[in-house]
């Protein structure tokens, strides 16, 4: 079956807009991952080069003119190891940002998870690669680490923090992700994350997993993904080929029709590291500028190597003339780590274009996380207030989807019973590919 989609000119011409920034606070840490894309400093000491506090502040500000809803991870390194760290949480938190904390999750008691929430930290991302605890903490460096980890999820659910479980596949582990998967249902993970190794950083001498596995492994997470709709978000991270997958399932299919463009390097997605170096993602070493002496916004939108990587029609090899090159175009940090060009094909996809007839397969895209926080209806202030609890970064496509169900319902106003009506469907709707949205609506409810 082959589906019809709707070009429209916002889809054409693409949003560059910043919708979520990883950003590496440190490079110190206590785990000594081999495939780690930073090179962190395994027990080094405190850094001189790192941004400091008023200087974070400072960059915090700089993003929130770019996009004020913007998805900020905040890791490492091992972010925790930053004694300041629940200071910058906390300004960020308070400009709206939706924050998540990217750590190892092996420093994690009580009183740390108290002041991660009391910080207003959105959740907390740790890495599981495998339910062999002996393999993980030789994948992680570390003796121990695996059973510290687990520990903070118990710590985490007692304290009411929410976490997401992230695991980097390997050829190591790539057969154990359904049991990762399970895992972090059982546990109330709000989702879980695959990260596709690049090799980058002091992961260059690593093995990637071979493209049969590669391919292997996307189908798994979309058989994984349709049995745990609604109870478990999980995404595909560094393999923009996903989509293509969820195509070749079902043409029709909403999990593609969430962001634009396919590998978000430099279009939607930027990382900054400990000494203030904008890239255009974390396996891009390549520095665009340094946000000590230029502006987010000024690098964001001039510099050349992100505007490079946003004209997706130089690409080139397979990904340039591929049916699928407008919702993927491959991972660019792998196509560079691979051939020293940002712009070459994506040896790890063994798709031949053409199946498809060869034509360039678009996408109408609908409602995304990271939209402006904008009424377009009109709105009573009590129907106004509710949605505060919703984070900016998904409260744009909450109030579209509310406006949209008012106008279908015939309502001239929306009001609090109007905001109460269209929550069922809202999270019939997008609670299958957001389940966190349906856990804060539902706080929202409880709360009201």
């Amino acid at each position: 079956m082959e589906a019809t989609f709707v070009k429209d000119d916002k889809t054409d011409r693409m949003d560059f807009r910043t919708y979520s920034i990883s950003w590496n606070l440190t490079k110190r840490c206590n785990l000594n991952c081999d495939h780690c894309y930073l090179d962190a400093d395994f027990r080094g000491g405190a850094r001189t080069d790192e941004l400091g506090t008023e200087e974070c502040f400072r960059v915090i500000d700089q993003i929130a003119e770019v996009n004020p809803n913007a998805f900020l991870i905040l890791t490492g390194g091992e972010p925790l190891l930053r004694p300041d760290i629940y200071e910058i949480v906390r300004y960020a938190a308070d400009k709206k940002f939706m924050v998540v904390l990217g750590t190892n999750g092996t420093m994690i008691n009580h009183t740390v998870a108290k002041k991660i929430k009391e910080a207003g930290a959105h959740g907390v991302g740790i890495s599981i690669d495998s339910m062999d605890a002996i393999k993980h903490n030789k994948f992680r460096g570390v003796d121990q680490a695996w059973e510290n980890s687990t520990k903070a999820f118990e710590i985490l659910n007692e304290v009411g923090v929410d976490f997401l479980i992230q695991m980097s596949v390997s050829e190591m582990n790539y057969k154990e992700i359904p049991d990762v998967v399970a895992y972090a249902e059982s546990i109330g993970a709000i989702a879980f994350n695959l990260y596709f190794l690049v090799c980058t950083g002091r992961g260059q001498g690593n093995t990637d997993i071979s493209n049969a596995a590669y391919e292997d492994a996307l189908k798994t997470l979309y058989k994984l993904q349709m049995d745990y709709k609604g109870r478990l978000m999980i995404n595909s991270k560094c393999a923009p080929q996903y989509k293509r997958v969820v195509y070749e399932n079902d043409p029709e299919s909403v999990y593609q029709r969430t962001y634009s463009g396919g590998c978000p390097a430099g279009t939607h997605y930027g990382r900054i590291s400990p000494e203030g170096d904008l890239t255009p993602c974390p396996f891009i070493a390549e520095s665009v500028g340094n946000l000590k002496d230029s502006s987010f916004k000024d690098l964001w939108e001039n510099a050349p190597l992100m505007n490079q990587l946003r004209d997706r029609k130089k690409l080139e090899g397979k990904c340039g003339a591929c049916e699928f090159s407008s919702m993927c175009s491959g991972c660019r940090a792998r196509a560079f780590a691979e051939t020293g060009n940002y712009m070459a094909e994506d040896n790890s996809c063994d798709y031949e274009p053409g199946k498809y007839g060869g034509k360039e397969i678009t996408l109408k895209i609908e409602d995304t996380l990271g939209l402006e926080v904008e009424y377009k209806a009109q709105w009573t202030e009590e129907a106004a207030e509710r949605l505060q609890k919703i984070p900016s970064f998904a409260r744009g496509m909450v109030i579209k989807s509310v406006e949209r169900y008012a106008e279908e319902s015939g309502y001239k106003v929306i009001n609090a019973e109007v905001v109460k009506k269209s929550r069922e469907e809202m999270i019939e709707k997008r609670g299958a590919m957001f389940p966190f949205l349906k856990k804060f609506i539902d706080r929202e409810n409880a709360e009201s």
